[in-house]
């Protein structure tokens, strides 16, 4: 805009030149006139005049170009700093989710155990942490929070007494997504069970897993997990 400016002022002060320069010229009574014939009508002017008028008439066409160039390429360019932005923020967003990472694993804990049965569906909390990188795992309440939306990968897994049924269920928020149990048999000594999903959650949606009333799992701070990750944000 300011090359544009610049432009309009140069005309006009031209012009002002022009003008000066035709009133100082009729002001002399002295000069010779020579007639210039157009078809239907006769006008004066001085022959140097002429000239003059031909060759602003034509610097004007010149600069009404210049013009047009300028404002095509100030365009232009206002378009290329709208692209770099664009690029400048999907770098920055690409990097924001280079570095969002999430990868949980705990175990049951508190020593070798027996972890129920209860009357009740209770809520199994993971109390020894092996890998907690990114802080979305609590193991006070057993709950994994989401800090990011995004694909999330989950197992878990249990040991038990075969002697008596065990069953866990994964949840999202509160919805059950998968599970695994095992019927009661009075031969088996022990079981092992488990199971594992991808899960497309939003910021704050929680996952955890409930142990089913009148079942059990056997507590330790190697056998009964629950494990998760971050595999892509979206």
């Amino acid at each position: 805009m300011k090359a544009a400016e610049s432009t309009w002022t140069m005309n006009s002060t031209i012009l002002w030149f022009v003008l000066l320069f035709c009133g100082l010229t009729l002001a002399q009574d002295d000069v010779k006139t020579t007639e210039i014939e157009k078809p239907g009508k006769a006008a004066s002017c001085h022959p140097d005049m002429c000239d003059l008028l031909i060759e602003f008439g034509a610097m004007t066409e010149k600069l009404r170009a210049v013009e047009a160039r300028l404002r095509d390429s100030e365009t232009r360019l206002k378009d290329s700093e709208t692209r770099l932005k664009d690029s400048e923020n999907q770098i920055r967003e690409l990097k924001n989710k280079e570095r969002t990472k999430v990868i949980f694993s705990a175990a049951t804990g508190g020593g070798d155990r027996i972890i129920g049965p209860f009357n009740t569906d209770t809520t199994l909390i993971y109390r020894t942490v092996i890998t907690n990188i990114g802080n979305a795992y609590s193991p006070y309440t057993g709950i994994f929070t989401a800090p990011v939306a995004g694909v999330y990968y989950f197992t878990i897994f249990y040991h038990a007494n075969g002697h008596r049924p065990g069953m866990l269920l994964l949840y999202k928020n509160n919805q059950v997504m998968v599970m695994t149990d095992d019927h009661q048999c009075g031969y088996d000594t022990a079981d092992n069970g488990g199971n594992a999903a991808f899960l497309q959650l939003q910021p704050g949606d929680q996952v955890y897993v409930l142990m089913r009333a009148n079942t059990h799992v056997y507590g330790s701070d190697v056998h009964t997990t629950f494990s998760g990750s971050l595999v892509t944000q979206m």
